[in-house]
């Protein structure tokens, strides 16, 4: 009997007494309200296939005004920024779970770099199974101009990828 599989579906066969590692989930987090929507959708996954989840933070490598101020990349305040971003995801993934009355292993990385390359980079890095990221859903033209993340980490990565909206 034939049986299909989705094209982005991951299969492992294991030898009689091997042990199967556990599955490792990154979340992509930039605080906005769209990025907890994936903290939120990626703990609800984790905790149902008992899967570690990694929330991951990327600094970017240009200068941004945040709150009307200048912020220079791996400056302090950057830093501090970034992760109070991922604190606040690991609690939202942590209650989540708990909601669920299940549980999660939440851990956390601050990366720097172009957000799509690297989080692609670190989950071939890391071996994870699998991204889950936020989109804004901009309209045409303004992704045009400035790019949409959650599609060049599509573009970029070698696992499944679960775009939030």
């Amino acid at each position: 009997m034939c049986r299909a599989f989705p094209i982005h579906t991951k299969v492992n066969v294991f030898s009689a007494g091997a042990v199967a590692a556990r599955m490792r989930y990154i979340v992509a987090t930039d605080g906005s309200d769209e990025s907890d929507d994936a903290v939120e959708y990626a703990a609800t996954q984790a905790a149902a296939f008992d899967a570690t989840l990694e929330v991951v933070h990327v600094l970017t490598p240009e200068t941004e005004f945040i709150n009307g101020e200048l912020v220079l990349p791996g400056d302090d305040q950057s830093i501090e920024l970034g992760e109070r971003a991922l604190d606040n995801a690991r609690e939202l993934a942590t209650e989540t779970a708990e909601n669920l009355d299940g549980d999660v292993n939440v851990e956390t990385e601050l990366l720097a770099g172009r957000p799509a390359e690297r989080i692609a980079a670190y989950a071939d890095e890391t071996g994870a199974d699998a991204i889950f990221i936020g989109h804004r859903g901009l309209s045409e033209e303004h992704e045009q101009v400035v790019g949409s993340v959650a599609k060049s980490v599509v573009g970029k990565a070698n696992v499944p990828v679960t775009v939030i909206r």
